[in-house]
């Protein structure tokens, strides 16, 4: 069973490669292929605000958030792409409000390895 999810990641990813090669290129092909839901955080030093989308590619549905990055001194953000499980958007929504950081630690950080578009923590 975990095989062939592991299997079916890898081919729905692979096809998603054919139409994005990097993670710009991903971020323009998802956010072109389904109206996203927004959480802005006005509140927050770090993030400016949170977009989720879902989409069908091959008969499966997918799940990515567009994190906006704050950056400092300006009123612009970086975004970075993050493909998340399918109650992420849930999760990330009760609790954004308290603290759009901690929410982002806790719910959409955790899938930073899937595409590897993430920003480096180090």
């Amino acid at each position: 069973m975990i095989k062939q999810l592991i299997i079916s990641l890898i081919l729905v990813l692979g096809s998603l490669q054919l139409n994005a090669q990097t993670c710009e290129e991903l971020m323009e092909y998802v956010k072109g292929q389904s109206t996203g839901t927004t959480y802005t955080s006005y509140t927050s030093d770090a993030i400016s605000k949170v977009t989720f989308y879902t989409i069908a590619v091959d008969y499966k549905t997918l799940y990515f958030a567009i994190v906006c990055f704050k950056q400092k001194y300006s009123y612009r953000c970086s975004e970075y792409i993050y493909q998340v499980g399918s109650s992420t958007k849930f999760n990330y929504s009760i609790n954004y409000l308290n603290s759009a950081g901690k929410a982002f630690w806790k719910y959409i950080q955790p899938y930073n390895e899937v595409l590897e578009c993430g920003p480096n923590y180090e």
